[in-house]
């Protein structure tokens, strides 16, 4: 054990018991032994910190927030506490996820001579489908204000099992080296929640550290769980989208993104679904923040 690099996985709950009692429980099962968990209660409805601590306290440090932080200061709350015990590696995972035993050792061993690493993600498969991919890593477009997960929906043949590139890890289970978290900084808490693991590779990117698939690592997203995204989603998701772009992107970049998702992007969605019209105050909501706000220029540190 000693030999092995050490992790803490970090494990975010917000009013999801069921969901993250379940992760938990995969995670006790896995193989790897140098591994710590933290647990950050995001200021839940309902006492569930202490539930989970009693079923799970054995293998688990709580930290207990008294609002709801968001992906990104809940997170951050998490890897504070990582660096404080010291650490080699800080895997952020998401509560609705299930993980294969062995994955925690598929993906350190599969980093272990990256010397440029800022981030990595496993190979990850929609819970309800299990052998049709959720993500293997992203492509983003600071042109359109778009990402993309790659293999989204494929059905898994080894199309994807070998180690590769991404221009973003994907947030729902991020394994960083401690080095690249002190040399990039914390997670921007500005955009709250998504979009905020993009922010975070382009950031690493500028300054010559990348992100990589690593196939040998497996687990399972609760996804599909969501198929009526509430009008806070889609909110947060356009504005965060912008706001990814004027933060990152330049003056031109800005403008071709708002040209594309005006003309095309959105035109093309209510096309395709034509019942949907209400999202339509959610988006607009979104550009009134942005008329009315300027980003802030540095991210937490």
């Amino acid at each position: 054990m000693d030999k092995l690099p050490t992790v803490t996985t970090v494990v975010l709950n917000w009013n999801g018991l069921a969901d993250t009692r379940e992760c938990l429980q995969s995670l006790r099962s896995t193989d790897y032994p140098a591994n710590r968990i933290v647990l950050v209660d995001n200021g839940s409805r309902e006492d569930e910190a202490s539930v989970l601590a009693s079923e799970f306290g054995d293998f688990l440090e709580v930290i207990r927030l008294p609002e709801n932080e968001g992906f990104a200061g809940g997170m951050n709350a998490g890897i504070r506490r990582a660096l404080e015990l010291g650490t080699d590696y800080v895997l952020l995972l998401n509560n609705d996820t299930i993980v294969d035993p062995s994955f925690l050792r598929g993906l350190v061993d599969g980093v272990s001579d990256l010397k440029d690493l800022a981030a990595a993600n496993p190979k990850a498969y929609f819970y309800g489908r299990p052998r049709t991919i959720y993500s293997t890593g992203g492509a983003v477009s600071l042109w359109r204000g778009v990402a993309r997960q790659i293999g989204r929906g494929q059905i898994d043949t080894g199309q994807f099992d070998k180690r590769a590139r991404r221009e973003y890890a994907d947030g729902m289970c991020l394994l960083i080296p401690t080095a690249a978290i002190r040399k990039v900084g914390l997670l921007d808490e500005e955009y709250f929640a998504y979009w905020e693991e993009t922010d975070w590779c382009l950031r690493a990117r500028d300054m010559g550290l990348r992100c990589y698939f690593i196939p040998n690592s497996r687990i399972w997203h609760k996804a599909e769980r969501s198929q009526a995204p509430s009008a806070k989603f889609h909110y947060l998701y356009r504005r965060n989208a912008l706001l990814f772009v004027r933060k990152r992107g330049t003056g031109l970049q800005v403008a071709t993104t708002i040209a594309a998702q005006a003309l095309f992007y959105a035109p093309l969605y209510f096309l395709r679904h034509p019942t949907k019209i209400a999202r339509v105050a959610a988006e607009f909501r979104a550009l009134v923040w942005h008329s009315r706000n300027r980003p802030k220029e540095r991210p937490l540190v």
